[in-house]
């Protein structure tokens, strides 16, 4: 049986979340410490015991919520910070005033870093920012003026901070990025896996039910007219792969997890105009196209496709059912060039002024006229072999770079 490949979870910051843990464990035990060394210095040593109850408490019960991003909510980093900034600011309180005013640690000591990498890690640089800037704040007060090595420990934690969420915000991107090249390999492996097999069985059934109704001619002929209407249509699906799949990365925060959802139909983005064009190949239309995308804006695109369709129906219904037909699609620099053609006996000279005067506004409405609401206009020539000619020109209905802008469509 044939393996499926998928992404699975990747995340580089799930070390950074684990290392987390254990710095807050071993720097809630350090504070612990340096507080039994010192204990007779204490002026209320009963606040400190309090404020290390709660503290001890805390960081064993919220080690689940600091192991990954997902459960490190913001309630949570309000909550630890809030315990943080609580500690430094009752370190007079509970201190003599000497070992304040001689540069002595706060009650949290190195643990209140803990609380602010875990916003770096949760939110990036920006909060990282704003927690180190709450943290300098409560040191600050504690002291009671600037000292040098209060100022030093506070540029210090601001800066790591900041420079860990930055690494993480790259770091995610990374991911995102990876993740969704990843799966658009497996994708193209699966497809042309499928491919094989559908050309292996489905494809040659049904070019042989074309072939064999062929030969028997009568009911058989006009199925087999379907087969191989639906074996171009089968082939064109299985070996372009036109109609991208959109991707987007899901939990962003614990690793990129790409997942497949379906593409907005009011997507403001480019749109690959082959993907319109598409689904007019079979037995008697062929598609000649570009190898790489073709964008337009959406509403160029689809008035494009739909100028196209109401073409290909004028052939159908003029110059017959069994009329071939030929669409060429040309991406030049500054412009798209889109010809159909057909084999039929032309339209004869006047015919579409008749036309529009008999109330009949087939090609001045649905060809030209819809081209013409976009600014442009379709040139059609008048031959055996109808051709028309659509011309999308410069960047504004190509949206190749801004997304932005609307179509222009000339002679």
């Amino acid at each position: 049986m044939a393996k499926r490949e998928r992404v699975m979870r990747m995340s580089v910051e799930q070390p950074l979340w684990r290392a987390l843990t254990a710095y807050r464990v071993l720097t809630m035990l350090y504070a612990v410490g340096l507080f039994a060394t010192a204990y007779d210095e204490f002026a209320r040593p009963w606040i400190a015991v309090a404020y290390y109850a709660v503290l001890g408490g805390w960081t064993l019960a919220t080690l689940p919520r600091v192991a990954s991003a997902v459960r490190c909510t913001k309630r949570f980093l309000t909550a630890d910070l809030t315990i943080a900034v609580t500690g430094i600011l009752l370190t007079p309180v509970a201190d003599a005033h000497e070992r304040v005013q001689a540069g002595g640690p706060t009650l949290p000591s190195i643990w209140t870093a803990g609380s602010v990498l875990a916003f770096a890690l949760k939110g990036g640089w920006r909060w990282a920012a704003l927690a180190s800037s709450l943290v300098a704040a409560a040191n600050l007060v504690e002291r009671g003026t600037p000292a040098r090595d209060t100022v030093h420990n506070v540029i210090l934690v601001c800066i790591a901070s900041i420079a860990i969420g930055y690494v993480v915000e790259v770091a995610r991107a990374s991911e995102r990025t990876l993740a969704r090249a990843l799966e658009i390999e497996a994708a193209t492996r699966e497809r042309e896996r499928l491919a094989r097999d559908i050309h292996d069985s489905v494809l040659q059934v049904l070019a042989m039910v074309q072939r064999r109704g062929a030969v028997i001619g009568g009911e058989a002929a006009e199925l087999g007219r379907m087969a191989g209407e639906q074996e171009v249509a089968l082939r064109t699906l299985v070996s372009g792969g036109l109609i991208p799949v959109s991707r987007v990365s899901e939990d962003a925060a614990e690793g990129a997890l790409v997942r497949a959802v379906d593409e907005d139909p009011e997507q403001s983005g480019p749109v690959d105009l082959r993907a319109l064009l598409a689904p007019y190949a079979g037995a008697m239309v062929s598609l000649a196209e570009p190898g790489a995308p073709v964008p337009l804006t959406p509403v160029a695109a689809r008035e494009v496709a739909a100028a196209v369709g109401a073409a290909l129906d004028n052939v159908r219904r003029h110059a017959g059912e069994q009329a071939r037909a030929w669409i060429l699609v040309e991406d030049e620099p500054d412009e798209v060039i889109v010809t159909v053609r057909d084999d039929g006996p032309g339209i004869p000279e006047g015919r579409l002024a008749q036309a529009e005067g008999e109330g009949r506004l087939g090609v001045a409405l649905s060809i030209r006229g819809r081209l013409r609401e976009l600014g442009g206009s379709a040139e059609l020539i008048s031959v055996p072999g109808l051709v028309f000619f659509c011309r999308v020109e410069g960047t504004e209905g190509r949206d190749r770079d801004t997304g932005e802008g609307g179509a222009a469509m000339t002679e």
